[in-house]
């Protein structure tokens, strides 16, 4: 790696005509800018599976001293600027990772059982009230035989059957992570709860916060949803950010397709797939499903037997959008009227 040093300062030549400012700045920014792409390309380190471990105490040493030749120039802002950015891209990509996941709840179980801190809801509190409660009220209209009506959805009063409905749906919370989002679903009325998470340290977690709070009837297991070994179906399964995080994967188109392989086996059919993300709107998330309905019917057999399957297929496809939650706030940008965050329901046909 380069690294620049400056000329030690000498004593001032009244016949020495300076350069103006601006070239002092504009020299400032190109001694940055040789080493900007090297330091932000080394500033990030992936100790996993998918990557390599870099020589950090080199790496820093050598960015520490060609930051502090060009701290003098303004241009340095500029620099520190697009560094974060760089570093804001790094970060990106490790969230995709399997060891950043088991930091971070390696970190919440020590809190938890030093402090009894119940650890980050990661969707945040109010969205996650708005998922179970929307959730409960689709699965009570779809086992009522009503089509979801989102004119009426935020009208509906409980119904004392409610628990008879809900019990009957077995629920799958892909990426479950602390688990909160099945207690608050245990909350509504849902009994048959099950959690995967491929971070063995995130089930720890999730079992011992379920235990501590008198759920400890939901059953966690440590599975990749990826390479999923479970052999059961679900009436309904949750996403709430693993589809996000693959995406974040280093190899993201590849893993999603994966995902989607893997999802299609879980739900049973006439189940319901609801998936919560922060990454994509409700029309993508459509176009993600209608995409894997695509691929799904282009891996059909190439022969005359199938062709009534095809049209099946067609008619039929594995998902349909069912209903998606409204009530998010909204914001207005470049014209066009989003959300930060996306729940959208699919029928499994």
């Amino acid at each position: 790696m380069a690294v620049f040093r400056l000329a030690p300062e000498e004593s001032p030549d009244p016949t020495q005509q300076h350069p103006p400012p601006q070239q002092q700045l504009q020299a400032g920014r190109e001694v940055a800018s040789d080493d900007e792409r090297s330091v932000a390309a080394d500033s990030w380190s992936i100790k996993s599976d998918y990557g390599s471990t870099l020589d950090d105490e080199q790496r820093h040493a050598d960015a520490a001293e060609a930051l502090s030749s060009a701290a003098n120039f303004r241009a340095a802002l500029n620099y520190s600027s697009d560094k974060d950015e760089a570093d804001a891209d790094a970060m990106t990509t490790v969230l995709g990772l399997q060891n950043y996941r088991n930091g971070a709840y390696a970190d919440e179980l020590t809190s938890f059982r030093d402090h009894s801190h119940a650890g980050e809801i990661w969707i945040g509190a109010e969205i996650m009230d708005t998922v179970t409660s929307w959730t409960k009220n689709l699965c009570i209209d779809i086992s009522q035989g009503h089509m979801p009506n989102h004119v009426d959805e935020a009208k509906r009063e409980p119904v004392a059957q409610d628990e008879k409905y809900l019990s009957c749906w077995s629920v799958l919370d892909i990426g479950t992570g602390n688990g909160l989002l099945l207690q608050e679903l245990a909350k509504q009325g849902f009994t048959d709860l099950t959690g995967i998470d491929y971070s063995e340290v995130a089930i720890d977690f999730a079992r011992s916060h379920a235990d501590r709070d008198g759920f400890s009837g939901i059953k966690f297991l440590v599975d990749d949803i990826l390479e999923t070994k479970l052999e059961r179906q679900f009436q309904l399964v949750m996403d709430k950010g693993t589809l996000d995080a693959i995406g974040l994967h280093p190899d993201g188109p590849i893993k999603r397709m994966m995902y989607w392989d893997s999802v299609s086996k879980l739900v049973a059919p006439g189940g319901v797939l609801v998936i919560t993300s922060c990454n994509h709107t409700k029309d993508e998330l459509v176009q993600e499903v209608e995409n894997f309905n695509h691929r799904n019917a282009g891996m059909l057999p190439q022969d005359p037997n199938t062709i009534k399957d095809r049209e099946t297929h067609r008619d039929c496809p594995p998902y349909q959008y069912l209903n998606h939650v409204r009530t998010y706030p909204t914001f207005m940008f470049g014209g066009s009227v989003g959300a930060h965050v996306a729940t959208v329901a699919f029928a499994r046909n």
